[in-house]
């Protein structure tokens, strides 16, 4: 008996629920699109022009993903915001060194591609590049089944901007500047390996999900966990532009400290002072449930400032104002100091 030929489908690869989340997505990408892009989507690549207005123009890259928190949107079936927290984690490296974010691809790995849920994840990237101002002039749908689980997504992307080169930010050399911090009102991306294990164990329950975030909350865990990173590009342009901050320092994973410490010469240290600021309740209840210990708690999550920038001190109050017109919280949270590249947390003076 011959047997049946085996086809692609078979094999666990759907071509038309690809080809159907692609005539989905395309509309939302267009909705980005800035005037120096080219090309649309479908081509094989993407073709952008560099913006007018620049001398000695250069172009500024990062990639990243949103780590374990599509875990919690797989465990609610909600991936609306998932794909502005790619874009935040992508442009807000970027931004540090003075790159306005110019172009955005995205990955989209499944192990059964829905084109409803691709929809809702490509919706979240498309609103997080008009917050970034940038396009997203292109991407990757693939379906690997076996590698990944029904349901599973992996979802990453890669942004590029563009500045000029004589007012690149690299490492600050200055120790007079005032640390401006740019409130984060939960996780973002970092640290949910852990706070999942600490407030979920092994699987996502989505009845713990649906309790309050912590006692008396007006929302839920599952909304919590789910908040969209904030992207904090446009604020930081402008902090750059119209106060002559000297660097920024994007706190993703490895907390505030070290995050801190990367933007550093090799002969200023920060200081940032605990307490200068409002830490978000969901860390309370993270480190209780662990128990983990502060010094973790510290190396591990942002604690709610999500940006650092080093201001000079004459226009901190330009800069507060700056931030908060922008829709930042932003608080004084340390200074910069002769030293040897590091960064320092320590306690208010008790005084």
């Amino acid at each position: 008996m011959t047997p049946e030929p085996l086809t692609y489908e078979a094999a666990g690869v759907s071509i038309d629920a690809g080809d159907e989340a692609v005539r989905r997505l395309a509309p939302h990408a267009r909705s980005t699109y800035r005037p120096e892009v080219l090309s649309d989507i479908g081509a094989f690549g993407a073709v952008t022009a560099l913006p007018e207005g620049f001398i000695d123009a250069v172009l500024v890259s990062a990639n990243d993903g949103a780590g374990t928190k599509p875990l919690i949107a797989a465990a609610l079936g909600r991936w609306d915001t998932i794909g502005i927290d790619v874009v935040a984690m992508c442009v807000d490296d970027i931004v540090t060194l003075g790159a306005q974010p110019l172009l955005f691809h995205d990955q989209i790995t499944a192990g059964r591609l829905d084109p409803d849920v691709v929809e809702s994840i490509v919706t979240g990237l498309a609103a997080g590049c008009r917050s970034a101002g940038c396009a997203l002039v292109g991407g990757e749908l693939a379906e690997h089944p076996d590698a990944l689980a029904p349901g599973d997504y992996d979802i990453a992307g890669f942004a590029v901007g563009v500045a000029e080169r004589a007012r690149l930010r690299g490492p600050i050399t200055t120790g007079d500047a005032t640390l401006v911090g740019l409130g984060s009102g939960g996780l973002r991306c970092n640290g949910y390996s852990l706070a999942r294990r600490v407030l979920l164990g092994e699987t996502p329950d989505p009845a713990v999900l649906g309790s309050p975030a912590w006692p008396g909350a007006d929302h839920s865990l599952g909304d919590e966990m789910l908040r969209p990173s904030v992207i904090y590009a446009p604020a930081v342009l402008a902090l750059f532009d119209e106060c002559g901050a000297a660097g920024a320092a994007h706190i993703t994973g490895g907390g505030l400290v070290a995050n801190v410490a990367r933007m550093l010469g090799p002969s200023v240290d920060a200081v940032l002072r605990r307490g200068s600021w409002p830490m978000p309740r969901i860390f309370d209840r993270i480190a209780d449930a662990g128990p983990i210990a502060p010094e973790e708690m510290e190396r591990v999550f942002n604690l709610g400032i999500g940006m650092v920038v080093a201001v000079p001190p004459s226009e901190l109050d330009a800069a507060l104002g700056i931030a908060q017109g922008a829709g930042h919280e932003a608080w004084v949270i340390g200074e910069t100091r002769p030293g040897a590249g590091n960064a320092h947390l320590i306690d208010p003076d008790p005084r």
